[in-house]
């Protein structure tokens, strides 16, 4: 008993240990610092502030995209070639490793512009790494718990991830990132004799979600080991040919058709609003990098908070209906933010210059709007729903699941969250140009959220299994 404790606790420090790239690098540091370089480099160049604006925006989205596609194209065979050996630890370790290098990459973004392909292959490697670990960590969810305690369970460690997110981000904020005149959010240069003058204490974002990775992963490889004893080598013909009957079983299972579609729709939606809302915070309102991480902290406490209720909420009813109204609540906030810009709402005019002292000032900056306001409060749904979305998501993968061959089914899983993975940056980057607006730019992943809706009317709550 005592060493499953262990081993749960293990399994949930991933979550802790992998969080900040997902807050740190992909949405509230890296993401908005890599596109106003990028903008600012384009304004150099003499091109308009509106026109540099969505070209970076659309740079940021179409590395993504590629990303997205070289990931859907690989997750499903190797989770299968995985489960012929029932070895998941050794591929946890290698892309690990990988994730380290491609976080610790990032350094190369200096803000004259001239690490962007660098910089880009290092997101790249590092984006692969956390993908691919949580394919792996997460085929182990069914070993760990059943019934309603797999619900409170995967919920325990979005909230567990979050919180480390949170942790992350404040020691980000206070310590290195820099704000406009040179100093942290306490008012005090980059530590380290990090050099703000070369962006030194916001590019450090890289090498920091390195370190902490390689930190807290400890007790996960220190107390978990595969859940299946199995001494078989690996098999390159046995795992297509494996996967190969898994997906033709797919048509006569519809609940898991239905699951994998419905699912890929709102994911890839959810995924596209993380990467761009600190951009959308950058361009749209011209905030500044330590206020997109006030932002980030807010949501991501909202989604720490939020997992765990959702968890419980998750073993008592179940993940279906608990993802459906996640899924309305996103589509909402799209709603908003592509009806509002720093004066209004809708067209109904809104305050700005609101007066803001002492810690207020500090966190939030001067001359804050009631757009501002509205904007942090939408964070908080965003973070809030968002990891009630996952949490809950993954309980029901595991509700279609064979425990026998769950890094096959979360390889799958994997691919159909992968593989319209380019569809949300692509509509945003089309809908961006046809627009020349970051804001309306964003329209299409509300249509998304509510296709994914749509199809989840044919999954069973309780899944496939038999």
């Amino acid at each position: 008993m005592a060493g499953d404790r262990r081993r749960v606790f293990g399994w949930l420090m991933f979550d802790w240990a992998s969080q900040p790239f997902y807050t740190l690098c992909l949405t509230f540091v890296f993401g908005p610092y890599f596109t106003a370089v990028v903008a600012g480099a384009l304004l150099s160049d003499g091109l308009p502030e509106a026109a540099a604006d969505a070209r970076a925006q659309i740079l940021w989205s179409r590395a993504q995209t590629w990303i997205g596609v070289a990931i859907a194209l690989t997750a499903p065979f190797l989770g299968a070639l995985a489960d012929t050996s029932g070895r998941k630890m050794p591929w946890v370790w290698a892309f690990s490793l990988l994730y380290v290098a491609g976080t610790a990459g990032l350094w190369v973004m200096a803000p004259d512009a001239s690490g962007v392909v660098l910089a880009l292959v290092a997101f790249g490697i590092a984006m692969a790494g956390a993908e691919f670990t949580t394919i792996f960590t997460n085929a182990m969810l069914p070993s760990l718990a059943t019934g309603g305690r797999v619900g409170r369970l995967s919920g325990a460690g979005y909230a567990l991830g979050y919180a480390g997110g949170v942790l992350a981000l404040l020691i980000m904020l206070a310590f290195f990132v820099e704000q406009p005149g040179g100093t942290t959010l306490l008012g005090r240069p980059p530590a380290l004799g990090l050099d703000p003058g070369a962006r030194e204490g916001t590019r450090f974002v890289g090498p920091f979600a390195a370190i902490w990775f390689a930190l807290f992963m400890v007790p996960f490889f220190l107390y978990v080991r595969d859940d299946r004893a199995d001494t078989r080598r690996a098999s390159v013909p046995r795992a297509w040919a494996d996967l190969k009957a898994m997906v033709r079983s797919i048509p006569g299972r519809p609940s898991l058709a239905a699951w994998l579609a419905g699912s890929m729709l709102y994911r890839d939606a959810l995924v596209a609003l993380y990467a761009f809302g600190g951009v959308y915070a950058t361009l749209v309102l011209d905030w500044e990098v330590t206020q997109v991480g006030v932002f980030g902290i807010l949501g991501a406490v909202a989604a720490a908070i939020a997992s765990w209720a959702g968890g419980r909420l998750d073993g008592a009813l179940g993940p279906k209906p608990v993802i459906v109204g996640a899924v309305l609540v996103l589509t909402g906030v799209v709603i908003v933010l592509v009806g509002m810009t720093p004066e209004a709402l809708f067209g109904v005019p809104l305050a700005t210059g609101l007066p803001t002292t002492g810690a207020a000032r500090l966190l939030f900056g001067e001359g804050m709007g009631t757009a501002d306001v509205v904007f942090y409060v939408l964070g908080a749904a965003i973070g809030g729903a968002g990891g009630v979305l996952q949490a809950a998501s993954r309980t029901m993968m595991v509700r279609h699941s064979d425990p026998a061959r769950a890094t096959e089914a979360f390889g799958l899983y994997a691919l159909s969250g992968k593989a319209t993975a380019f569809l949300a940056p692509l509509l945003i980057g089309i809908a961006t140009s046809a627009t020349g607006s970051a804001r309306l730019g964003i329209f299409p992943v509300a249509l998304l959220f509510l296709a994914g809706l749509v199809l989840l009317r044919w999954v069973r709550p309780e899944g496939d299994r038999t």
